[in-house]
């Protein structure tokens, strides 16, 4: 029976293709509090689906449309109802016992909840030294050009209260999902706190993360947004040069 630590409801979005053995591990850690665990198919070829209903007959199943992590996330944060939604992988690098860490500073008055696994409490048990390196990287040039104060940008452990969705207008389809939700958080002005985590290693099957490929994407992505928000503040000044 649950047991509500909470009075808002808490949505978890699981992103997954062909992980029919990682799941059992996964869904063995969620809270049973938790309102509504939606899973994204990313068209799975093994028994994931089938498995996720088994171990969860409450299970919501999204049929992914398109392709790529980002797209997965984006369609599952729009079937979401609860008032905070939380992404996960599929794959048992994110606890779900640290769901309640994310919530809490939620409930505390933050907008944005972003696990860092390079704060004391966090850490990592599958980071290499290049993705290190590059993430460390792209950290400091994301800290340099939007003020932020950010300790780990390529991080998906993140939750969020669902009435900031539109002000995130995510429209990217792969792993630089993460970085994209970053930046426009702190973009629109949302209260932003780190939750120290602690990221696992894949248990079953390989990653579709490719460290240099992804890192390029992420790169891109720090810079077109600076360059969209440039382009928004000139569009602003002209509107209002026009007004006077």
């Amino acid at each position: 029976m649950r047991s509500a630590p909470f009075t808002f409801s808490v949505s978890v979005v699981v992103p997954a293709m062909n992980e029919a053995e990682n799941l059992p591990h996964v869904f063995a850690t969620l809270p049973s509090w938790i309102d509504e665990v939606i899973l994204v198919d990313g068209n799975s070829t093994d028994d994931t689906v089938a498995v996720a209903k088994a171990l969860r007959p409450d299970l919501r199943v999204v049929t992914q449309t398109g392709r790529g992590k980002g797209n997965a996330l984006t369609e599952g944060f729009a079937a979401a109802t609860g008032d905070i939604i939380v992404m996960i992988d599929a794959d048992g690098s994110t606890d779900g016992r640290e769901i309640i860490s994310f919530v809490t500073a939620l409930a505390e008055g933050a907008d944005f909840a972003k696990g860092t696994r390079c704060a004391p409490g966090g850490g990592s048990d599958d980071i290499s030294p290049i993705r290190s390196l590059g993430n460390a990287m792209l950290t400091k040039l994301t800290n340099r050009l939007y003020g932020t104060r950010y300790t780990d940008l390529c991080y998906g452990y993140n939750a969020f209260w669902a009435r900031h969705l539109d002000a995130l207008n995510l429209d990217c389809d792969g792993f630089e999902i993460e970085t994209l939700m970053n930046i426009r958080a702190a973009q629109a002005g949302l209260v932003i706190r780190e939750v120290p985590s602690h990221e696992r290693s894949r248990i079953h099957g390989a990653s579709n993360l490719h460290a240099v490929r992804d890192g390029l994407r992420v790169l891109r992505t720090i810079l077109r947004e600076r360059d969209r928000r440039a382009t928004r503040r000139v569009k602003l000044q002209r509107e209002h040069a026009t007004a006077a």
